[in-house]
């Protein structure tokens, strides 16, 4: 178990030199107002650890679901090295969030696998 229980600490004592890597970053269009967080704090940390503003790219798709294809777009391109995928799904009054978020973790399993690259799962469940 994490001592920080919080992915906002870790170590960069031995962080890869990331300045000419290419990132993709695919972001939710649904629940916008988090997802543009999201959105942010991903480019900025980015930036904050050595990419360069050039390397990294965006692209919207309409909801969570459609991340996985978003994320292949990118995926399948020899000058992208990772790929972001950022969405939330809340859960609500029904159990829609269920399979939403069961496909789009088995989605982007699935480019990762096809493709031998990180795609990262940037995906939030809350309950409201």
């Amino acid at each position: 178990m994490s001592k920080n229980k919080n992915l906002s600490v870790f170590g960069t004592t031995n962080l890869p030199d990331v300045s000419n890597s290419r990132f993709a970053i695919v972001v939710a269009e649904w629940n916008g107002e988090i997802t543009e967080a999201l959105f942010e704090g991903a480019y900025k940390t980015l930036i904050e650890y050595g990419a360069k503003e050039e390397n990294i790219v965006r692209a919207n798709v309409p909801g969570s679901f459609e991340l996985s294809y978003g994320s292949q777009v990118f995926a399948q391109k020899d000058d992208i090295d990772a790929v972001i995928a950022l969405g939330c799904v809340i859960q609500g009054e029904t159990k829609h969030n269920d399979y939403i978020n069961h496909a789009v973790a088995g989605g982007l399993t699935n480019v990762a696998l096809k493709y031998n690259k990180p795609v990262i799962f940037g995906v939030l469940t809350p309950n409201d």
